[in-house]
């Protein structure tokens, strides 16, 4: 079986056409590949698949088969995956996710993707939408008690999948690998979450780190970065335009107030492409 290995921005995946669904398991599929010591290694999975309503459909599942909405980085190296290969020609695409119909349009140089611009979509701020429990309304600056006794103030909204985003003084000192696997797996958030930290640096620049539910701590999260966007105007602190820089590399974001619509802008890389066993 052809795989792919690509990334964005370091969050990476191995990417399959599956157009003819001959992938029957991909849960485990996901698992036994992204394994980084018995697998190829990545943050998950991603099939390339028919669409009835798109361009294409994309599914994606974690690094611990667990199947994910929507992945930004993903979906930039998907589309550049179907144009490389010659699954189509179009330099505007459409594609199908969990999270609803994505639009992407690319950036061509000698005849290969190189970067490509996401409409992100509307970013989803009622409570029982992201899903998180407790009150209704938005989730802006409110304080989340861990077991521990740990307290953060956090920030939640969906991008289709669901994110705690929180803002600290020193991203790169701060303990991710202890209090994200915590606040994933919050009783509030009967879906889990990813999690953000994010420190500030100026009105359109901050720094941010993911822990990834499913997948834990990876170099870049798209849909993260979008978050972290939102989050950063709601509560007063960025403007509408900003540089995100992440482990992985640099991601362009954008929340247009006359469309209510996120817009992110970023690389895409294949890395090798290689055969596993069927």
């Amino acid at each position: 079986m052809t795989f792919t290995k690509m990334h964005g921005t370091g969050n990476d995946y191995i990417y399959i056409d599956n157009r003819d669904n001959r992938i029957k398991k991909p849960n485990e599929l996901a698992q036994e590949m992204s394994d980084r010591h018995y697998g190829i290694g990545s943050d998950g999975l991603i099939l390339i698949m028919k669409s009835a309503t798109s361009d294409f459909r994309m599914r994606m599942f974690n690094a611990d088969g667990s199947e994910a909405e929507m992945c930004g980085n993903g979906i930039r190296c998907f589309a550049k995956y179907v144009f490389d290969h010659g699954l189509t020609d179009k330099k505007s695409l459409d594609i199908e996710t969990l999270a609803g119909i994505k639009h992407l349009e690319l950036t061509i140089h000698n005849k290969k993707v190189t970067s490509a611009m996401v409409d992100m979509g509307e970013p989803i701020l009622r409570r029982d939408r992201i899903p998180m429990l407790g009150k209704p309304g938005m989730v802006v600056s409110e304080i989340l008690q861990l077991p521990d006794g740990a307290s953060f103030e956090i920030t939640a909204l969906s991008m289709g999948n669901p994110h705690s985003v929180i803002f600290v003084e020193d991203v790169e000192r701060f303990p991710v690998e202890k209090y994200g696997p915590i606040i994933e797996s919050h009783d509030f958030f009967p879906q889990r979450t990813n999690v953000e930290f994010v420190q500030i640096v100026t009105r359109d620049e901050v720094i941010q780190r993911t822990w990834e539910r499913g997948s834990g701590e990876t170099l870049a999260c798209g849909t993260g970065a979008s978050a972290v966007t939102v989050a950063s105007i709601i509560t007063k602190q960025t403007d509408r335009q900003l540089t995100i820089h992440l482990r992985g590399g640099d991601l362009k974001t954008e929340w247009r107030e006359e469309t209510n619509r996120v817009y992110m802008t970023g690389p895409a890389v294949e890395v090798f492409q290689g055969q596993w066993p069927a």
